[in-house]
């Protein structure tokens, strides 16, 4: 062996550094394809199975059969969906993953949270449709009643009960609004505006908790002044009742206003 080693000539040299080097090739093929794959399982992947809406104690033999594991990373609330069931995982399925990876997964709870009532009185449906929205909530009946204050909201409920801003209520709840129709529930009979300057059938017509509607202009037929009120709807009369928040319209003598120039 070492007559073998030892190097007679350049020609010796040369064949001893071209078998050393192909022992050291073998060397590396047979540490990077052949040991590490051994022990770190290289190139043996899995599929990432889809597992959301699956319940927690299905999970463990589940991904056991796979080698797979999880983790409960975080939990949340969301109606409809079973107590303890996986919302979302990650890695997400259909990934290649090596056998024994972990995977991340969040479930819902068995109990909403509770949050404060956010204030939808005196706002509109519609804007309390977006507060709804964005506190997870859910929007319920909706019920008109009279009151001069039109799609305005009155009350909130929660399951029958009027519920104020910031009482605690549970995430997902449905909220019922009770909103104003524009119209009041009194009766009163229709005002006698004809003969009045338009000033005054204005005064008047806010003071018994009506609501102005379309002014016409025209000619007077019998030469009265300018903004004396010569018809109006509804008509006054005997027996001609009005609810409190309807539109009363008006025909004044006189001409278009012009509207000032801005």
């Amino acid at each position: 062996m070492a007559n073998f080693l030892k190097a007679q000539t350049a020609g010796d040299l040369v064949k001893h550094l071209f078998i050393m080097l192909v022992l050291v090739l073998l060397l590396l093929f047979l540490f990077f394809f052949v040991y590490l794959p051994s022990t770190t399982n290289h190139g043996d992947t899995i599929t990432v199975p889809k597992i959301t809406g699956m319940t927690v104690d299905e999970l463990e033999d589940f991904l056991g059969d796979k080698d797979l594991r999880y983790f409960v990373s975080d939990s949340t609330y969301q109606q409809g969906v079973a107590p303890f069931s996986v919302v979302t995982q990650d890695p997400k399925p259909g990934e290649k993953v090596k056998s024994g990876r972990k995977i991340y997964i969040s479930i819902n709870m068995k109990n909403p949270p509770l949050i404060k009532m956010p204030k939808l009185i005196d706002g509109s449906v519609k804007n309390a449709e977006m507060i709804l929205k964005s506190y997870d909530l859910l929007l319920g009946e909706i019920k008109y009643v009279p009151d001069l204050a039109e799609n305005a909201v009155l009350k909130q409920f929660v399951n029958g009960r009027e519920i104020k801003p910031g009482e605690p209520v549970a995430k997902g709840s449905r909220v019922d609004l009770e909103v104003g129709n524009g119209l009041g529930n009194e009766e009163l009979e229709v005002p006698d505006l004809l003969g009045m300057p338009l000033d005054e059938a204005t005064i008047l017509i806010t003071g018994q908790n009506l609501q102005m509607g379309t002014v016409i202009y025209m000619a007077a037929p019998n030469g009265e002044p300018d903004g004396t009120v010569l018809k109006q709807r509804p008509v006054p009369g005997e027996g001609a009742m009005i609810r409190t928040g309807q539109l009363i319209d008006l025909w004044v003598a006189g001409p278009q206003p012009v509207a000032p120039v801005q």
